[in-house]
């Protein structure tokens, strides 16, 4: 298997795990009902964005330890959406299968996120 060097937080894959799964919350959040605009479906939206985002802020921080916490505060947010996630499922917004393939998803870009920040934390040791 041959590597791609990394130049940029767009070549990293859980970055781009993230944008994918923006793009399937804002599918599954333009049905919600109207009264949860301002709610439900803004913070779902915003902890989805806040996934990929913070992986790129941080990559243009400049060090090694600017960037682990931007990954940590990614993490935040994925533990954040899969809360909201739950709560979305529990009020009926969503079906068990959607629930299930976003917490897929979830799992997914948090194990990459954990074996980022682990290999980040064990170099800068």
């Amino acid at each position: 298997m041959e590597y791609k060097k990394i130049e940029s937080f767009k070549d990293l894959f859980v970055w781009q795990k993230g944008i994918e799964l923006i793009n399937e919350i804002y599918k599954l959040t333009k049905f919600f009902p109207k009264e949860e605009l301002y709610g439900l479906t803004s913070q779902i939206r915003r902890a989805a964005v806040s996934i990929p985002a913070n992986i790129a802020e941080g990559w243009g921080r400049g060090t090694t330890k600017n960037y682990l916490q931007f990954l940590e505060i990614s993490r935040g947010s994925l533990f954040e959406l899969n809360t909201l996630i739950i709560i979305a499922y529990n009020q009926d917004y969503i079906s068990k299968e959607h629930s299930d393939e976003i917490e897929n998803k979830i799992n997914e870009i948090g194990k990459m996120l954990n074996a980022l920040i682990t290999n980040l934390d064990s170099k800068n040791k």
